[in-house]
């Protein structure tokens, strides 16, 4: 968002809760394909579903551990604070889907308490942060939650199309379904 307009709390709220949504139609979808065609090379940026499913477990993991450092100090992403960070956006956390799912569950239950938390204080404050190659920024922290989200619709595209390719629908997908639930 531009020229001052941050996210609410409300928008916060709706995108934790359509991002765990959308991971679970994601996993239950994948979880009807073989092993084989979870880890089949597709071509895809990170090479298979499984690829680009670790890959966002690892994004997810750094920014949470960015968003750590908060000066509200989170209480949701306490066990996060001190935690290794990825350094590798292709770092893997399991090679099967029931390995990785369990992390993805764990990781979006931190971020349905970390929206829980927020406020539009909170939301305001510019964080500092580094990059995974240690260049120093600073932005808002609202703006950082929405590229957060965003990069998770992204990543979930990309793997919707490798689940279309391998023969498994994970439905509607669209952020509407759940706007005004």
């Amino acid at each position: 968002m531009t020229g001052g307009i941050m996210p609410t709390c409300d928008d916060i709220h709706l995108l934790a809760r359509y991002n765990a949504t959308m991971n679970r139609q994601l996993y239950d979808a994948a979880a009807t394909l073989p092993h084989e065609a979870v880890t089949a090379e597709r071509g895809a940026f990170f090479g298979s579903l499984l690829g680009t499913l670790n890959h966002l477990v690892a994004g997810d993991s750094i920014w949470l551990s960015r968003f750590a450092g908060h000066v509200t100090m989170f209480r949701s992403l306490e066990t996060l604070r001190g935690a290794a960070i990825p350094s590798d956006l292709r770092q893997s956390y399991g090679d099967s889907l029931a390995l990785l799912r369990v992390q993805r569950e764990r990781i979006d239950g931190i971020i349905m308490a970390l929206a829980a938390e927020v406020t539009a204080a909170d939301l305001d404050h510019v964080l500092a942060y580094r990059n995974t190659r240690g260049a120093s920024f600073c932005k808002p922290f609202g703006s950082l939650l929405l590229h957060f989200f965003n990069h998770q619709t992204h990543h979930r595209g990309q793997a919707s199309t490798l689940l279309t390719q391998a023969g498994a629908d994970i439905g509607v997908t669209d952020l509407l379904v759940l706007i005004g639930d």
